[in-house]
């Protein structure tokens, strides 16, 4: 059950963790109306600095799997897991997207590369 930021920075520094290659990986995991975990998928692969999401590559596979609900995670290389303005227009924008459609976004972790820190969106109230 994936009900609290640290049990989902806590997948999330797996997937990262599997995924060590100085880019940013962009990632969105689905869950039940309980908030277990149903399954993830990897939106976007970019560079040392950037990824590039589009909402209906997030959304489409969400409503696909009969998500009620998504984390977003993604990682910044760099180490420093401070949001962008970048991240946070994406989260607000991906929100917007999922209420649209009768989901709700929890949150968005961005996780440090090599650091073990990380940083709910949500719970800064980005999110």
């Amino acid at each position: 059950m994936l009900s609290s930021p640290e049990a989902a920075a806590g997948l999330a520094a797996d997937l990262v963790a599997e995924n060590d290659d100085d880019k940013e990986h962009f990632w969105a995991l689905f869950l039940n109306a309980q908030n277990h975990y149903l399954m993830h998928t990897e939106v976007s692969v970019g560079t040392q600095s950037a990824t590039l999401v589009h909402p209906r590559e997030v959304l489409g596979p969400a409503i696909r799997e009969g998500a009620s609900a998504i984390i977003l995670v993604h990682n910044h290389p760099s180490g420093d897991p401070q949001p962008s303005r970048e991240d946070v227009r994406l989260t607000r924008q991906l929100r917007e997207g999922a209420q649209l459609l009768d989901l709700r976004l929890h949150d968005h972790i961005i996780i440090g590369n090599g650091t073990g820190t990380w940083i709910s969106l949500a719970s800064r109230g980005d999110s």
